[in-house]
């Protein structure tokens, strides 16, 4: 059962062109329908139209047999509660929900995040969860993250964590001196929405020259969400080299964790810190050095109890011996990241190479180019299927018998908002992005 639910801050959500749409990111498991023995549930705030189930059913060798293994169930819903919040209220799809997992064997809930409310909806339902209990949450936080470098020896920028109002922060960014430069981050924020970037000189931080990497931020909203959330303060990372790689690795119920996938990164805003999409793999200068720091980190969050899929960012600053990595924070949820790697490994079928660092199928790697900000006037006012049409007409779409091509997602926000994702997939990382190129100047020109 998937529940996608966007339990996050609201108050930074909604700064998110089509974020209702969001909740289609997760939509990449419908391929593992591939399976026979699969069965989905796919819970959404509002139906998915019709045309984006097939798209994804379209990848499989019988999408009608594998329909008949799939539910998608929508609750009509598209207030600003969180999905898992409404379905709480809904005892009628509840019901509908209970009656497939009744004959279902092994069944379980994949989240897009785990907090209180898809934890009371596990317990209604009896269903475990594959995620990270919330009394684990914590460590997912930007103090937290800290906590963990330390613990697994992985390097991070100098700073201070648990920062639990701005007269703490100030204390802080005086004990950082004689940095002038400094990131506070909120503890619970996502795509980089919850940071500032501050020039501090002798006076109070509120009279520093700051940037705020969310719209309409002010010293005064953001000494609220510090008292709320708490806060880090760390050191700013300010160089020309400067990379932003990330990883993603999993846990299992019993313990078992490894490295799936390291990731270059694409970012922007007006910090050069908000997340915007993604190329897979991170760069061979520091690819293994991030995956050893990942694994380090994963073998301390196994040992803590920690279960399900998760992120970690890290910079990549150049040193006279090569790239040292920096832990820069801890996802514990469905990041940006995971859905392009999801959709690259189900419609390809390859396998993580560890040693590589790459995806591999019968001895040919596999690569990608991931965005989730194509958005342009054109597409407004289309429909998911018109798109899907435009991208293979212009031999841009999938193609089954190379394994390569573009897989699209959050279509849902095509007719309103004109904006969408896509991951580009070649065997080359030239061909990937080549292809990516290519297919932004067909649906974003101006992107």
């Amino acid at each position: 059962m998937v529940i996608p639910s966007l339990s996050l801050p609201q108050d930074e959500l909604r700064r998110i062109t089509g974020a209702l749409c969001y909740e289609e990111r997760l939509l990449f498991l419908l391929l593992t329908l591939r399976q026979p023995d699969v069965e989905v549930i796919y819970l959404s705030s509002m139906p998915v139209d019709t045309a984006i189930v097939d798209y994804y059913l379209s990848f499989l060798d019988d999408p009608d047999e594998a329909r008949t293994r799939l539910q998608m169930i929508s609750l009509g819903d598209p207030h600003t509660n969180p999905l898992t919040v409404s379905l709480l209220r809904r005892p009628d799809v509840l019901a509908r929900i209970r009656s497939p997992l009744g004959r279902a064997t092994g069944a379980w809930m994949v989240p897009f995040v785990v907090s209180e409310h898809e934890e009371r909806l596990a317990e209604v339902l009896g269903l475990p969860i594959y995620g990270p209990a919330t009394s684990l949450a914590h460590l997912g936080s930007k103090s937290g993250g800290r906590v963990i470098g330390e613990e697994a020896g992985v390097p991070m920028p100098r700073g201070f964590a648990d920062l639990r109002s701005l007269t703490e922060v100030e204390h802080a960014a005086r004990a950082l001196s004689p940095t002038s430069k400094l990131m506070v981050k909120l503890n619970n924020s996502y795509s980089g929405l919850g940071n500032a970037i501050v020039i501090k000189d002798e006076r109070p931080l509120t009279a520093c020259p700051t940037s705020f990497s969310a719209a309409h931020e002010t010293w005064t909203t953001f000494a609220e969400k510090i008292a709320e959330r708490g806060a880090v303060i760390e050191e700013f990372v300010d160089d020309l080299s400067l990379r932003s790689p990330s990883a993603l690795a999993r846990i299992t119920p019993g313990g078992v964790y490894d490295v799936v996938a390291t990731h270059e990164q694409i970012l922007g805003g007006p910090n050069g810190d908000v997340y915007q999409g993604c190329s897979f793999p991170a760069r061979s200068a520091y690819r293994t050095q991030v995956g050893e720091c990942a694994e380090q980190i994963a073998r301390v969050l196994a040992r803590r109890g920690v279960v399900g899929l998760f992120g970690m960012d890290f910079f990549a600053v150049k040193t006279d011996a090569g790239y040292r990595p920096l832990l820069c924070e801890i996802n514990l949820r469905i990041g940006g990241t995971t859905h392009p790697f999801g959709a690259a490994l189900l419609t390809t079928g390859a396998a993580y190479d560890p040693d590589a660092g790459t995806l591999m199928h019968d001895g040919q790697p596999k690569y990608y180019m991931a965005t989730d900000n194509c958005t342009s006037a054109g597409l407004r006012g289309r429909t998911p299927g018109e798109v899907v049409k435009l991208v293979q007409d212009r031999g841009l779409g999938f193609d089954h018998e190379s394994r390569t091509g573009n897989v699209l997602h959050l279509l849902g926000a095509v007719p309103e908002y004109g904006k969408l994702g896509f991951t580009s997939i070649g065997n080359s990382a030239e061909e990937a992005a080549e292809l990516h190129r290519r297919t932004l100047l067909a649906l974003c020109p101006s992107t």
